[in-house]
């Protein structure tokens, strides 16, 4: 089992900045992604940024540019810099953790990013 407890997000103005992180805790595996899904108000959950345990990065289109993802693999802690938030960047950010070897994946609880115009 892996525990994952977020924090960050809340409400800005557009062309503003957020931190979000998340810690996990529990069977951390050695090979494994953390990382930011988010969904939108009647849109599908999707990919904002993801990173491995070596440092490979995945990031969407529509953040590219604008949003840093880290991770500190001593404290099993993932980050994600949001800069130049746009309105449309408001949804629910959901941690995410992927484990290669076991197959196994842990989403955390959500947390609220608003942007406003």
């Amino acid at each position: 089992q892996v525990q994952l407890v977020e924090s960050g997000g809340g409400l800005v103005q557009a062309g503003g900045s957020l931190r979000l992180s998340c810690a996990a805790s529990g069977s951390i595996g050695s090979d494994n992604a953390m990382g930011w899904y988010r969904q939108a108000p009647g849109k599908q959950r999707e990919l904002v940024a993801d990173i491995w345990t070596g440092g490979r990065t995945n990031y969407a289109d529509s953040v590219k540019g604008r949003f840093t993802i880290s991770r500190d693999n001593v404290i099993h802690t993932v980050y994600l810099q949001m800069d130049s938030l746009k309105p449309e960047d408001t949804a629910v950010y959901y941690c995410n953790y992927y484990d290669r070897l076991l197959g196994t994946n842990y989403r955390g609880q959500g947390t609220q990013v608003t942007v406003s115009s």
